[in-house]
């Protein structure tokens, strides 16, 4: 859990603290500190930096507050900071301590700066190969009775499919298989239910609603959908584009966790 000590990662932490108390899991804090783009050639030399040293002193006692706060009382915490630009630390800590799930804090990006810049979350969702849960809301208490999984149900989506079953499960809430039919890409009733059929074939697990939603993008259905069944969490795959292929074509995973108000968790294909 990245906490950069603000109220929207607070939010995170509550929702970390109810997941982790469910699961029986373990929640590692994380802190990234980035260093001024001119203080240093490397992160060595960076760490050497009196302000640098500073921050990362506040920033250490800050953790173990945190640490140590109500919200996380009887569970299994530990803490680790990071001098590093803040979405690649995120993602190698994730791989360094084999984490199951990254859960983040954001208040979505818009206009120039999504376009240019996009959030740090987002930078999160598109290159990490770990599932990310992004809160949205401000919450007391996370829970979800209804899950919103929207795919195109291909078979690569087999496996982020059966990722979210299983968090799913964690909560016991209504688990709603989403399709989006758009103008461009418009299939028939009979035909998006013959693709359910094939997708779904050996999932033995059958414990969901299926639907079918019309309308004008993808990512409006997938929000529109949930809006009308007042879903508490959306889920979708990611193909973590980089570089150009992502400036050119976006990715829809992104611009949910960017647009959406409603938590949203990616799983990598």
């Amino acid at each position: 859990m990245p906490t950069d000590f603000s109220p929207h990662a607070n939010n995170a932490l509550k929702a970390a603290a109810k997941i982790a108390s469910k699961c029986q899991a373990e929640i590692l804090l994380l802190h990234i500190l980035e260093l001024p783009q001119q203080g240093s050639d490397s992160i060595n030399v960076g760490a050497e930096i009196p302000e640098v040293m500073f921050f990362k002193n506040a920033a250490e006692n800050r953790l173990l507050e945190l640490a140590q706060s109500e919200i996380l009382k009887n569970l299994s915490v530990s803490t680790a900071l990071k001098l590093d630009r803040t979405s690649l630390g995120v993602t190698k800590t994730a791989i360094t301590n084999d984490i199951d799930l990254i859960i983040m804090g954001s208040h979505g990006a818009s206009g120039f700066k999504e376009f240019f810049i996009g959030s740090n979350t987002e930078k999160v969702v598109r290159t990490s190969d770990v599932p990310v849960l992004v809160i949205k809301e401000e919450i007391e208490d996370f829970n979800v009775s209804d899950f919103v999984f929207a795919s195109d149900f291909s078979e690569g989506m087999k496996e982020p499919f059966l990722k979210a079953q299983e968090f799913n499960k964690i909560f016991g809430s209504m688990f709603h298989v989403l399709m989006v039919n758009t103008p461009n890409n418009f299939k028939p009733t009979h035909v998006a239910e013959e693709i359910f059929e094939d997708f779904l074939e050996d999932i033995t697990d059958k414990e969901y609603d299926l639907s079918i939603y019309n309308d004008l993008t993808i990512e409006k259905g997938i929000l529109n959908f949930s809006e009308k069944i007042n879903a508490d969490l959306i889920g979708i795959s990611t193909h973590g584009r980089k570089g150009l292929a992502h400036f050119f074509n976006g990715s829809i995973s992104e611009d949910l966790v960017n647009h959406s108000p409603k938590s949203v968790m990616t799983f990598k294909i």
